[in-house]
Parts: C-alpha cells; structure tokens; sequence
C-alpha cells in the first residue's frame, strides 16, 4: 500500500530544510564533497538556504507520517549573485530534493510538476536549474520540457512555460 504523501508550501522560516536539501544536493554522487559548514560560509551555496518570498520565491514541501521527505524551491537569484543553473535576471533557478529511501516513487515528479504549475499561475515564464553530469534527476526534468540552456554553464537547463 502506497503511503500518502502531502505538500504544503515552503516559508522563509524553512531555512534548516533548504539547508539540508543543499547538501544533499551537492553531494547526490555519495562521495561527500562538501560539508554543512560549507553550505553555511560559501555564497555560492549559502543563497540556496534562504528562502524569500517578498523576491517572488517559490516553494513546497512534501511529507509523510509527519515526515519530511522532499522539497521543491525555485529562487530569483540575480546576475549580482548568480546560481548555478543562472540564465538571466528575472528566471528563477530551481532547486530539487528528495530524501534518499524515498527516492523513485513519483515524490520528486510531483513535487517538481507542483512547482511549475506555481511558477505558470504567477506568471514567470521560464524557469532554470542546474544538474550535474550523469545524474538521474536529468530524465525528469527532460519529461516536463527543461532542455540544455545554449551558451550557459554545463548543465544548466531550462523551461520555458
């Protein structure tokens, strides 16, 4: 039997999660390579833990029995303080995590699906994000149109909505 999984909407106060989905994140291979200190002093991490919605930030959280076992974020980092996946001012770079053991049931596709009908209701028209060569993260985003950005880092991609 399938457990339910339910969302809620990311908030600024969230910041330990996105803090940990960072990590995660850069780390996915296993192999860790980075640490929390490094997330918590490296602007080029650190801006992917702070949440704002007032910059038009968006944002959900999926949880079972209580638990945490993903989040979807996508943030508006500027050409002043770019992400990895930054394509232009104005684009949102997204951001995806899913627990690992909670990986490969669907909470990841619908978290990200979630995140984009978001992004379309509020009227944002592309949306960017970074992936590492070799994960498997790539066939998801493919699924739901994100495509390689011409011109941009190696791996970025991004949607046009």
């Amino acid at each position: 039997m399938a457990t339910e999984v339910t969302t809620r909407p990311l908030t600024a106060g969230d910041r330990e999660l996105l803090r940990t989905a960072t990590l995660a994140n850069v780390n996915r291979s296993g192999e860790q390579r980075f640490t929390s200190r490094d997330v918590d002093e490296r602007p080029d991490l650190r801006h992917y833990t702070v949440f704002r919605p007032e910059r038009g930030d968006l944002g959900f959280v999926a949880g079972t029995r209580g638990l945490t076992v993903g989040v979807v974020w996508a943030l508006f980092l500027d050409g002043d303080d770019p992400g990895y996946g930054f394509v232009a001012d104005g684009v949102p770079e997204l951001g995806l995590s899913v627990w690992s053991g909670h990986r490969g049931r669907g909470i990841g596709g619908g978290l990200l699906r979630q995140a984009l009908d978001e992004a379309r209701r509020r009227g944002i028209g592309r949306v960017s994000l970074s992936v590492e060569a070799g994960n498997p993260s790539v066939r998801l985003y493919r699924s739901v149109g994100f495509a390689p950005v011409p011109g941009a880092a190696d791996g970025t991609m991004a949607v046009d909505l």
